[in-house]
């Protein structure tokens, strides 16, 4: 059943990498709670205590804007195939814009993919695991290419120009800095 760990082993950064799909909660003090399924190539073991994830273009930028606030966050991830594991990342993470001097270091870790908004990393605290044996077997077909071909048409004027009409407040009103 559950087991709590102060650092991401081995063997769980090589789970962490087979998964296709995370879910990431952060919530300020007031307002709404989120929560995010991230997928694509968005998300790396940096070592036992730190993660870093590429934020990709969205309808909304609720991460960002509770991380300004709040700067705690969960990252969780579910086997739907092979053996049954919850897994569950507790930490303090920060948001890098491409204007920040650390942006360039961290997206570098991953794919160019048109539309990448931000870069979070987070110091991870606590890492749980739980059994997941309520947690269908789905099997994974393929990435979806929808928000990728979007973001590309759009070209990096567009991208700037939907972040500034959609991503600079969250539901809730609170500011992104995007």
């Amino acid at each position: 059943m559950g087991k709590k760990f102060t650092e991401i082993s081995n063997d769980l950064a090589n789970f962490i990498s087979k998964q296709h799909l995370f879910f990431v909660g952060t919530a300020a003090q007031e307002g709404r709670v989120n929560i995010s399924p991230k997928g694509m190539d968005s998300f790396r073991v940096i070592n036992a205590n730190k993660i870093v994830w590429l934020n990709l273009t969205g309808s909304g930028n609720e991460t960002a804007a509770h991380l300004l606030k709040e700067d705690r966050m969960t990252i969780m991830f579910c086997s739907f195939e092979d053996k049954p594991i919850i897994l569950r990342l507790y930490g303090k993470a920060k948001v890098y814009h491409e204007r920040d001097t650390k942006f360039p270091l961290l997206i570098s870790l991953f794919p160019k993919i048109a539309g990448s908004r931000q870069c979070i990393e987070m110091e991870v605290d606590l890492v749980q695991s739980s059994c997941g044996y309520a947690v269908p077997f789905m099997d994974f077909k393929e990435d979806r290419t929808v928000l990728k071909s979007w973001a590309e048409k759009q070209g990096d004027i567009g991208i700037k120009d939907y972040w500034k009409n959609k991503n600079t407040q969250s539901i809730d009103g609170f500011e992104t800095l995007i």
